[in-house]
């Protein structure tokens, strides 16, 4: 079964890297990249600058912002760019780099369209998402697109890769080395996750408005100063990820194409971009203008991956362990840190990884139940957020090359209507994009 599940992963994986790729690369050039002159303005936007009383939705741009970072800033960052390193060499990072770069634009039209077309219940929840967008703005034809996103998205947002990885570290604790272990974190993990999610999308964002940021810092800070104490490996850290994008890596077997398709992967894990889980909670932001939050959620991929996952890549590069430890994932990194900085890097990231892992599984907590409201109605929420509960416990012991895989085909799936529908109505942002970017030209003037 694992065999068959990392063999279609790698099969879904090798027809979606050009389909995400390719309409990133649309997406910058039907812009003019316009919405990147502008990214000081979105700087603006999530400080609350041109917020205003006739804003609708149900969080901030801060909060759904933080919301948004807390399923991308995290484990994807730290354990995900190991995973990218010790299975596909450094340069998988550079082509992380390249999601990135045309994630930036996929966000913006993605995000844009969510509140463009979004719904309200009849409980006044605000509900976005490709599925609405599907619905409410595409022929009825494309309507099973919707519901084939909604049915994927059940399965990728379960908390797979936070779980496996949060029990992993802890269990790295010689305290912690124990029988049944991982059963028992994973029960403990599941009644927090429970305390949590069962308090709907508020409460994980008011949870996520005051963790993420304070983690992002202690984490990236912590980075900075192995990095500057290690000032002269920095460059030929660079070097080796650029020269191995291109020439192959011995761990991915000499194969470019195994390392792109490796980088894409987990460039995608890394800040969702055309996945369409980010969409789900920009699309109930507070926003008097859908282009607003385009523009709030395309600096996701700037922070998420430009930022947090080439300071993890440097790491790991600069301390060696990727080329001298039989460890992945979560663990990899670790001793990356334990080498660099000793006991207090170690006990930094342990710090960093219980809060992303946690912060992470409360977010995909209110993905799935999105996409479960959206099949099933109301009712369906709660029992799904107790599947999700339930499945926290499996995650926390089936391997990680399983649980990762799993929720990498879910991605894959999700992926193809969120990037259907964005290029179809690609020209309805760019409409809507130009009247704001006049007026506030005109604002300004």
């Amino acid at each position: 079964m694992e065999n068959f599940i990392n063999d279609l992963a790698v099969f879904v994986w090798t027809w979606n890297v050009p389909i995400l790729v390719g309409s990133g690369i649309f997406f910058l050039i039907y812009s003019k990249l316009t919405p990147f002159k502008y990214i000081i303005h979105a700087f603006n936007l999530i400080r609350g600058k041109y917020s205003s009383k006739e804003d609708i939705g149900q969080v901030t741009h801060f909060q759904a912002l933080t919301t948004a970072l807390s399923g991308t800033i995290g484990l994807g960052n730290i354990a995900g760019v190991a995973i990218a390193i010790k299975l596909a060499g450094p340069g998988a990072i550079f082509w992380m780099w390249l999601t990135a770069i045309v994630g930036i634009a996929t966000k913006f039209f993605t995000c844009t369209l969510s509140v463009m077309y979004r719904d309200v219940d009849e409980y006044g929840n605000v509900n976005g998402g490709p599925m609405y967008v599907i619905k409410n703005a595409l022929p009825a034809s494309m309507l099973p697109l919707a519901y084939f996103f909604a049915a994927a998205g059940l399965i990728g947002a379960l908390p797979g890769f936070q779980s496996n990885q949060l029990v992993q570290i802890i269990g790295d604790l010689p305290m912690f080395q124990f029988e049944n272990f991982n059963l028992i974190a994973g029960v403990v993990l599941a009644i927090i996750t429970g305390v949590i999610i069962l308090g709907g999308l508020i409460r994980i964002a008011k949870v996520s408005e005051w963790l993420v940021p304070l983690m992002s810092v202690l984490y990236f800070g912590s980075t900075l100063v192995a990095l500057v104490l290690n000032f002269e490996d920095v460059i030929p850290a660079f070097k080796i990820i650029i020269q191995d994008a291109f020439t192959g890596s011995a761990v991915a077997g000499g194969s470019i194409i195994a390392v792109i398709i490796m980088g894409v992967r987990r460039g995608a894990h890394s800040n969702e971009a055309g996945i369409g889980t980010e969409t789900l909670v920009h699309g109930s932001a507070k926003t008097s203008d859908p282009v607003k939050q385009g523009l709030v959620a395309m600096l996701g991929p700037i922070f998420d991956t430009l930022i947090m996952c080439t300071s993890t890549a440097l790491l790991i590069i600069i301390s060696g362990v990727w080329l001298n430890s039989d460890a992945n994932g979560v663990t990899l990194t670790a001793e990356a840190f334990s080498m660099l900085l000793g006991p207090i890097g170690y006990a930094v990231l342990f710090i960093c990884v219980i809060s992303f892992g946690a912060s992470t599984i409360f977010t995909y907590s209110y993905y799935g139940s999105a996409c479960s409201r959206f099949l099933f109605g109301e009712k369906g929420v709660r029992a799904y957020q107790w599947i999700i509960i339930f499945f926290v416990i499996v995650f926390a012991v089936i391997p990680i090359e399983a649980a990762i895989n799993i929720i990498d085909i879910s991605f894959a799936l999700m992926a193809i209507p969120t990037l259907i529908s964005s290029v179809w109505l690609a020209p309805k942002v760019i409409e809507r994009a130009k009247a704001y970017f006049a007026a506030l030209e005109l604002e300004s003037s």
